[in-house]
């Protein structure tokens, strides 16, 4: 299971900095979910496998920065796709400092009921070809399909991945509102946790109840899928 990590602008920020960002439409914009990451072990050796399956990859990229408490983290990572870092594709990366000192800066969580990210859902303004750009990607099978109407989109489940792809029902959704101001990007991310949520309807995606904790007023969805 992944963790979530917040993102946002420091104090007196320089604003031509944040103009370059690579995430700084959302930064500015409170855009909720931005990008998604994908730990591999060798970023080099899946960057030479995505360009022999013609998928654009940027150069490998170390990088790293000191805590307040002047631990120094490193890492590499490398960028897939077009748009902004993660958003379509997940970008690469590989600590090599321990990953914990990243990822529980602050200490582990304090709860057990919540494990982390079940599932990213990516928007898209083409559900077909996206279908294709990732299957080409990374060897999968065609995905498992389904509409529901209630998040207002058709979905695409690769099995065994956690990433749904979904395209909006109808020009005026707000996921079609979303991908026109984003581009194809994170939308959803479903946590995985151990009980429902009280007083609330599951969806139902793919024989598996989903609870949603906020609504698309936010612009943007968090949900919750029971384990066993």
């Amino acid at each position: 299971m992944a963790p979530i990590e917040l993102m946002g602008m420091q104090e007196r920020a320089d604003p031509a900095a944040v103009m370059k960002h690579t995430w700084s439409q959302f930064l500015r914009n409170n855009g909720g979910p931005c990008a998604f990451a994908l730990r591999v072990t060798d970023v080099n050796a899946e960057v030479e496998r995505l360009k022999s399956a013609g998928v654009r990859v940027g150069a490998t990229e170390k990088s790293g920065r000191t805590r307040p408490d002047r631990v120094v983290l490193s890492w590499e990572m490398a960028e897939v796709g077009q748009g902004p870092r993660g958003s379509f594709f997940p970008f690469l990366i590989r600590d090599f400092t321990p990953r914990e000192s990243r990822v529980y800066p602050s200490g582990r969580p304090t709860t057990t009921r919540f494990r982390g990210i079940g599932l990213v859902v990516i928007g898209v303004h083409d559900l077909e070809g996206s279908i294709v750009q990732y299957r080409k990607a990374f060897r999968l099978p065609p995905p498992q399909r389904q509409r529901d109407a209630t998040f207002g989109a058709d979905l695409a489940w690769f099995e065994g991945t956690p990433v749904i792809l979904a395209a909006g029902l109808t020009p005026d959704s707000w996921l079609t509102r979303r991908v026109a101001q984003y581009g194809d990007s994170p939308c959803a991310f479903v946590l995985t946790t151990t009980g429902g949520m009280a007083g609330q309807k599951p969806s139902n995606w793919f024989g598996h109840p989903v609870f949603w904790s906020s609504n698309a007023k936010l612009g943007w969805l968090l949900g919750a899928q029971v384990i066993s």
